[in-house]
């Protein structure tokens, strides 16, 4: 036998060998995975699609047995839970599935929620409690007390000795008009010392010893801290001019940076606790005074002002400190949190319908705690939904196409 003979009967061996292999895997491919389409009937007479692994429901198989994924049997996905057969649309769970699955039901219940929301502060002074030293006359300051910007002072302390020549010449002319024994001309000549500053104390020493007083010693009228001082001796003053700006420290503010997002449940007037570091185990207690009307860009966040009582005047500026706001207990519809699913686009739950079928519905949640979600839309009392395995049901919802029951839905 020739080679060329020899070659031409192994090119032909060959080729069989691939016809029958690829005959072969046809044949297999054929009889393996049958497509989804291929149904049959259960027991009970409900015609079964498919069987499916619940954790894994995009994977479809023809017959039942034990999942590939996971040790549990694959569970039937029968035609009337497509819609057919005038069935209520949802997703069907064998009962005696449920407890490997996990999934747990509630009911959705009224209920007290007092929200509180932790959110971190800074204290500052309170501006509204500021007192603005100036000079009523011109005039120049003679001495000057030890007094320096950031002194705690008491109401009442001095800052300086100012001499206001004005003030001793509208003396002179006072004492001169009473002299007259005239009534009327002394009382008007007193008044006019009273609008040009000068206090009843002041005016009544002067009528007493008959003597002017050009030098007075402007003090403080608040205590507090020393934010500006401009009193130096020998310096010429305006009417006018300010000396001194005391900031009163018996109550501070207390700015919370409150979350955009969470900007509805705050309000004037309601309760806060603070809590800093400096006082440990201590907190302290205030109230919401204002809600500042612009928002922080970089952070999205509002500032939120509460006024805390300053006793010692341990709370100084600067601290941070932990602030609890809290929220008014009010009567509300409440899923435990775990319950609510949200999408980024929409927030939704599972309703369990009570014959063994689950389907989504979308709902408004508004104020967490307690692990407690109030519902304000989409949602009724009595109704149950899905607190654990919801994310499983969803997903095969989504899957099969069953549509979200929408808001205002509820029964």
């Amino acid at each position: 036998m020739t080679d060329a003979t020899t070659g031409t009967r192994w090119r032909a061996g060959l080729l069989a060998a691939v016809l029958i292999a690829g005959g072969g895997g046809y044949w297999l491919g054929q009889r393996g995975d049958a497509p989804a389409s291929a149904s049959s009937t259960s027991s009970d007479g409900r015609k079964v699609l498919y069987y499916y692994d619940p954790m894994f429901p995009n994977q479809k198989f023809d017959k039942p047995g034990k999942s590939p994924f996971m040790d549990m049997q694959l569970e039937p996905k029968y035609a009337d839970e497509a819609g057919g057969s005038g069935a209520a649309p949802g997703v069907s769970i064998d009962p005696s599935a449920m407890q490997n699955l996990g999934i747990r039901v509630v009911e959705a219940k009224m209920g007290s929620l007092a929200a509180t929301l932790n959110v971190i502060g800074s204290v500052d002074f309170n501006l509204r409690d500021v007192a603005i030293v100036q000079a009523r006359s011109g005039g120049f300051v003679s001495r000057v007390y030890a007094r320096a910007p950031g002194d705690v002072i008491r109401a009442g302390a001095p800052i300086a000795d100012v001499q206001l020549p004005e003030w001793g010449g509208a003396q002179t002319e006072f004492l001169a008009v009473k002299r007259l024994g005239k009534p009327e001309l002394t009382a008007a000549a007193r008044q006019r010392l009273r609008l040009m500053g000068m206090s009843d104390g002041l005016i009544a020493g002067v009528e007493r010893s008959g003597r002017t007083n050009g030098t007075i010693t402007i003090t403080s009228p608040i205590s507090g801290v020393i934010q500006t001082l401009d009193a130096r001796a020998g310096v010429t003053l305006a009417q006018g001019q300010t000396l001194a700006q005391v900031t009163g420290i018996g109550t501070v503010w207390l700015n919370a940076a409150v979350p955009e997002a969470q900007a509805g449940a705050v309000r004037i007037g309601q309760n806060a606790t603070a809590s800093l570091t400096a006082f440990p185990g201590e907190t302290f207690g205030g109230r919401i005074i204002a809600i500042l009307p612009t928002a922080q860009a970089d952070s999205r966040t509002l500032t939120v002002r509460i006024e805390l009582a300053n006793r010692g005047g341990r709370l100084r500026p600067g601290m941070f400190a932990q602030v609890a706001l809290g929220g008014d207990e009010r009567p509300a519809l409440l899923v435990p949190s775990e319950a609510v699913i949200r999408t980024g686009t929409r927030t939704i739950v599972m309703l369990a319908t009570g014959d063994g079928r689950y389907h989504p519905a979308e709902v408004r949640a508004g104020r967490e705690g307690g692990g407690q979600t109030e519902i304000l839309q989409g949602l009724a009392v009595g109704e149950k939904v899905v607190a654990s395995g919801q994310f499983l049901l969803d997903s095969e919802a989504s899957l099969t196409g069953i549509a979200v029951r929408p808001l205002g839905g509820a029964k």
